[in-house]
């Protein structure tokens, strides 16, 4: 299937789906999520695997076993491309639009303790200050889950604190419903967007090993 954009109708399923999250519903219309969600992500990401690797699209389904909210159906569609443990490039559509990312979404042990490590020496922590400036100054938004407080073992005055209160670091970009999300155009700017967080994705996976 060659990637012609994610259609309106995509977005229109996730907007009547949050607000009906139910078997019937989704029975009902499980036909449009297969062809005009699912299947034109995996067409976008099939076009990108050649350079970046073969994405994991999600299922749709929520797993509800421990959770208060039994809502059956997750209300965007999501892919991830991985390098390295938790590692790598995202993608989302859902009613708000379409998203993009890249980074580390989730970090522990020994593997949030190698990051920190990285982001303590000042050599590997100017290297990704830079990259992040350079996101920030591109128009990504750099997010993550970030302590209050210095980490075990890290003074709360140390010259890279800020660095050091991140547990997980995401360049993040948000196309919204613009015009060219429903084109093949998507396809080049997810290229361009995941060229750029290129450096952050392989600084964490160089530095971030469990």
């Amino acid at each position: 299937m060659r990637f012609e954009g994610i259609p309106v109708a995509a977005l229109d399923f996730y907007d009547d789906l949050e607000v009906d999250n139910t078997k019937s519903f989704w029975d009902a219309h499980k036909a449009t999520y297969l062809e005009q969600v699912r299947g034109p992500v995996v067409a976008l990401t099939d076009a990108l695997a050649h350079e970046f690797g073969e994405a994991k699209v999600f299922r749709p389904y929520r797993d509800v076993r421990f959770a208060k909210d039994k809502t059956p159906y997750k209300t965007h569609q999501g892919a991830f491309v991985g390098v390295a443990p938790r590692t790598g490039w995202y993608l989302e559509v859902a009613a708000p639009g379409v998203r993009i990312g890249g980074g580390i979404y989730h970090s522990e042990g020994e593997q949030l303790t190698a990051m920190r490590e990285a982001m303590a020496e000042e050599k590997t922590a100017k290297v990704l200050e830079r990259i992040l400036r350079d996101l920030e100054s591109g128009g990504f938004e750099v997010a993550g889950e970030r302590l209050k407080s210095a980490p075990r073992g890290y003074d709360k005055d140390h010259p890279r604190i800020e660095l050091l209160r991140m547990k997980t670091v995401l360049g993040m970009r948000s196309y919204g419903f613009e015009p060219f999300v429903h084109t093949a155009e998507l396809l080049d700017r997810v290229r361009e967007d995941w060229r750029r967080l290129r450096p952050l994705v392989e600084w964490v996976a160089t530095h971030a090993r469990a």
